[in-house]
């Protein structure tokens, strides 16, 4: 309950208003409400309470106006949504497409322009020669050498992909230290922790999406083991930011801003995979912290169209936007579902293990030099990836291809080494001519059983790899890597159930599943499952997982394997390491984020997390005496967000707070609109004050920039609701008074603290 003071120490009220004494020589009882803004520092909390507030005195006076300015302030939300899609579908198409081209220039260039990539050279030839390059392709040891040497021709071409690839990361991290630091990492962490509320100045500005987007375009070409379709979150959310400054309803309130950067974050989403209702989904339960109804559809409308304008550009050449559309829908069978449970629960351990490597290394980054040389660190990294890479034709491919390499399905003139069956051909006799009729699948021959020991050391490669990666100093993903492991040990998985069914293909059970043993088990449907529940045990990610994957493929009819595999993941994963690797990241770098989606199951009290504060610790202002030199002396010798305003210093009847930002503008308007102000004017926290007969020096009323309700709490309120009111309200402090005197604050990061005492005091024990 919030108590405001009508009276001071002596019995008096020193905040009585003299009607008579309203004369503009001695009042300023009108800093107007224009002045006060909601501007933030850097690192600070937003109050979303305070920016709500603003919002509604703003819709307020919209209403005021004409017809005309009314409906372009209700069509500016639905605006600058379409704006950010279309910018969000256009940088995607080009990062991929310029992806791709440079994927390529590893390996060769193509004789009919260096511009084309592998793809589009030998589009329509038929002419094709090993590892499916064709003779307009020309690869690096074809342009140093005409030796027919088969191991000059592999070395030059080893030498070339390391060279380039080494190049191609060692630029980036050039780019990102001396253009945009920010530039670095997933930054979905951070972008999390902005939606929450928290002020991170110039992460989403205009130099860091330029910066992001050219480095992701070089990073993915290199071959570190990362993604793009993680950062491509950041990207858009960039671009929400910058763009939303041609609309001031949102620049000036960074809670609606948020708003904006909430549907920009499904359409990252949307454009990395082709799936404009996982984007939507994702950015619900991965992201967002405060997402109305309105929100939602403004979302999935930026997710939409972003959708559109990518598949414009074709970018995966298949006419879909879809990453790795799949042609097949046969049945799955219902014993099928031990396997996928058993990749559920690999892909919650394979999760939690590579949360606690990744976190060990990186804070052994921060607490070591390592951490002081990235180019030195990603230079090794990229060197040690490429000479790894390339020996694995695996590795060495891109991991965009990989993946749609796994989740395809064999057919009978499949030549890859994953299609290496032992076939047997049915023939039939029809009308005394003999048709083909089923393939009969048959054992691994050579080359499936090599490529199956390949998957195996694919994964561990990649997985190992991933590790040192993800954290660098250059734009890093991890949902393609997270897919790419999961495919390779579902595919292994899916070969050896196969190879079980084949064995037991006279048994009675299988004789009444799949009769003539055409299509018994799909390979691929397992490297779809184990990649959906390795991504889950790595972000513990649910339903938009499991819808991203849908849309990924186009296989709605395997959604119940996929779900099952990654509940399991989930459940498996939570139960090792509480957590995906996004909240682990955001708890190493002391990000001031409030998880408000679990329960908080402590019994400590408000006064458990103050104790070590004295109300003489509290800087808070004395409305009974305090003149501009006591403000300005305030500002200068504390670095504190926000001051209690308390009636009387020795009763400290909390009258109101009033924000650091608020106080600075407050005290340059007086000085600027009353040149005869000096540091013994009296300040009064009230709209209007009293007048100055006796002729002192003028007195300033700054009743405009305090909230006189501010969220107050007894001492022996629970942590728990506490807790809530920092969520669900979107509080950045709380006031802690006991009969209206104050006895503390209690800010987020304080809260924060808190639980982290207690986990390490209650280890053992589940605090949530």
């Amino acid at each position: 309950v919030s108590t405001q003071s009508t009276g001071s120490a002596t019995g008096g009220n020193p905040y009585a208003v003299n009607d008579a004494d309203d004369d503009e020589g001695s009042v300023m009882s009108d800093i107007i409400a224009d002045d006060v803004g909601t501007a933030y520092n850097d690192f600070q909390t937003v109050d979303w309470l305070r920016d709500q507030a603003m919002d509604r005195a703003r819709h307020k006076n919209t209403m005021e106006q004409g017809t005309l300015y009314k409906l372009l302030d209700a069509l500016s939300g639905w605006l600058i949504v379409l704006i950010i899609g279309v910018l969000c579908g256009l940088f995607a198409g080009i990062i991929e497409i310029g992806s791709k081209w440079l994927i390529d220039i590893r390996e060769g260039y193509c004789r009919d322009g260096w511009f084309l990539d592998k793809e589009a050279c030998c589009w329509g030839n038929s002419t094709l020669l090993a590892q499916d390059y064709c003779v307009m392709w020309n690869r690096w040891s074809a342009s140093v050498t005409t030796s027919q040497s088969t191991v000059l021709d592999y070395a030059i071409n080893y030498f070339c992909y390391i060279c380039i690839g080494t190049a191609f990361a060692m630029l980036t991290v050039i780019f990102v230290m001396v253009i945009a630091p920010y530039a670095s990492g997933s930054g979905i962490p951070e972008v999390k922790t902005i939606l929450s509320g928290f002020i991170i100045r110039g992460y989403l500005g205009l130099s860091t999406l330029v910066t992001k987007s050219v480095g992701l375009v070089l990073c993915v070409a290199s071959g570190l083991s990362l993604g793009k379709e993680g950062p491509m979150v950041h990207v858009a959310c960039c671009v929400g930011n910058c763009f939303v400054r041609l609309f001031p309803k949102f620049t000036k309130n960074e809670a609606r801003k948020r708003e904006v950067l909430s549907a920009a974050a499904a359409a990252g989403v949307s454009v990395a995979f082709g799936a404009p209702l996982g984007g939507v989904l994702f950015s619900l339960e991965e992201v967002s912290y405060y997402f109305p109804h309105k929100t939602l559809w403004r979302s999935f409308f930026c997710a939409m169209v972003a959708s559109v304008v990518l598949q414009s550009f074709n970018p995966y050449s298949t006419g879909q936007s879809a990453l790795f559309y799949i042609e097949y829908d046969y049945a799955w069978h219902f014993f099928e579902l031990i396997p996928f449970v058993a990749l559920g629960i690999m892909g919650g351990v394979l999760g939690a293990i590579f949360i606690k490597c990744n976190i060990a290394w990186c804070m052994k980054r921060k607490t070591t030099r390592l951490g002081h040389h990235p180019f030195v660190e990603v230079a090794v990294v990229a060197f040690v990836t490429a000479v790894i890479s390339f020996v694995n034709p695996f590795t060495r491919k891109s991991t965009a291809g990989l993946i749609k390499e796994l989740f395809s399905v064999c057919e009978w003139e499949d030549n890859s080494d994953l299609c290496d069956y032992n076939f047997t051909q049915r023939f039939v006799t029809n009308n005394g001519t003999s048709q083909a009729s089923n393939i009969a699948w048959g054992p691994p021959a050579a080359r499936l059983r090599t490529a199956l020991w390949e998957l195996v050391l694919a994964a561990l490669v990649k997985s190992v790899l991933t590790v040192f990666t993800f954290g660098l100093k250059v734009p890093a993903g991890l949902f393609i890597p997270s897919l790419a492991v999961g495919g390779c040990i579902g595919r292994v998985v899916g070969e050896l159930v196969q190879y079980m069914t084949y064995l037991n293909r006279n048994s009675a059970f299988l004789a009444g599943i799949c009769p003539d043993m055409s299509v018994c088990t799909l390979t691929g449907l397992y490297a779809m499952v184990g990649a959906a529940a390795v991504l889950s045990g790595v972000t513990r990610m649910t339903v938009s997982l499991v819808v991203i994957m849908f849309e990924l493929t186009g296989g709605i009819t395997y959604i119940v394997p996929i779900m099952v595999a990654v509940m399991t993941a989930k459940w498996v994963g939570d139960f090792i390491t509480p957590g995906g690797i996004y909240d682990a990241h955001i708890r190493l770098n002391g990000y001031p984020y409030l998880e408000g989606k679990e329960r908080f199951m402590h019994t400590s009290m408000c006064e458990d997390v103050c104790k070590n504060k004295t109300v003489k610790d509290i800087k808070s202002v004395d409305a009974s005496t305090v003149t501009i030199q006591d403000l300005e002396v305030l500002l200068e010798t504390t670095t504190y967000h926000g001051f209690p305003v308390v009636a009387n210093s020795q009763l400290n009847i909390v009258i109101g707070y009033v924000s650091r930002n608020d106080l600075v503008r407050a005290l340059r308007c007086a000085r600027e609109k009353h040149i005869d102000l000096v540091n013994a004017s009296r300040v009064y926290f009230t709209d209007m004050v009293r007048s100055n007969a006796g002729g002192g020096p003028i007195s300033v009323s700054f009743g405009k920039f305090i909230n006189h309700d501010p969220i107050c709490i007894e001492p022996k309120t629970p942590v728990a609701h506490t807790i809530d009111m920092f969520t669900k309200l979107g509080l950045s402090q709380v006031l802690i008074t006991h009969r209206g005197k104050l006895r503390g604050i209690i800010t987020r990061k304080d809260v924060l603290r808190h639980i982290d005492y207690l986990r390490s005091t209650c280890k053992g024990h589940s605090i949530f």
